[in-house]
């Protein structure tokens, strides 16, 4: 099921100057990489091939979990077992598949992302998959549809536009559980955190003051990973 914002825009020209970013995320050897992969658990086959495809058919395919940060969200969504998860940023789908693996037999997965193109792709994956009834697409603009959905969750996954993490936080935070856990995802943003910052590389000027708010904010607890490209993990008190 699709459901459809009226205020859905393109790729807006920000993300499209991001591309170099998604394509120096990587920060250990490629070597190191690969044991990693090959002493953590095996990629599922369904997972396996929206992997390859994505690679074949799809812009940035960078920007897909992959098989190392797949099992760690799906060994997290497992430890949690969520009712209701939240994914902040579909693209083709492989992450909001890795967290269905956790979700409880009653369980909905709601995914959001402005990308019309690829609900199909999506839709594709998500009903070969166990799951397919209990993935919710919607599409838009998630600062206009996180208020609508009127759930408590106990597992959100941000991972899309930057430049609007501080304002998902602050929506999120009160449809949580008490318990329920907020992952983050590229908050390292390949060490441009650690670099001077260009006056108009907003995307890096918010996420430096979003990981010192997840850091300082009392509602939470929170333990940043060194994970790809960075990955928080914040438990809701």
């Amino acid at each position: 099921m699709v459901f459809l914002c009226p205020n859905i825009r393109a790729y807006n020209f920000v993300f499209l100057l991001q591309i170099n970013k998604t394509l120096q995320m990587h920060f250990i050897s490629q070597e190191l990489e690969d044991y990693i992969e090959q002493h953590s658990e095996n990629e599922p086959a369904l997972l396996a091939k929206l992997n390859k495809e994505t690679y074949q058919k799809i812009l940035l395919p960078r920007m897909l979990s992959g098989h190392f940060q797949g099992r760690v969200l799906s060994m997290l969504s497992k430890l949690i077992r969520p009712v209701n998860i939240l994914e902040i940023g579909t693209y083709t789908g492989y992450a909001a598949l890795c967290l269905c693996e956790g979700m409880q037999e009653t369980g909905q997965l709601h995914t959001i992302d402005i990308k019309e193109e690829l609900v199909d792709f999506q839709r594709k994956y998500f009903d070969a998959s166990p799951w397919g009834n209990q993935i919710f697409q919607h599409l838009g603009e998630a600062i206009d549809i996180i208020p609508t959905l009127d759930i408590k969750f106990d597992l959100v996954f941000i991972d899309a536009d930057k430049e609007n993490y501080l304002n998902y936080w602050e929506m999120i935070v009160p449809k949580m559980n008490k318990g329920g856990i907020i992952l983050s995802d590229n908050v390292l943003w390949s060490g441009k955190i650690l670099e001077p910052v260009h006056p108009n590389d907003v995307s890096t000027k918010v996420l430096l003051e979003y990981n010192q708010l997840l850091k300082d904010d009392p509602r939470v607890e929170t333990v940043l990973l060194p994970i790809r490209d960075g990955l928080t993990v914040s438990r809701v008190l």
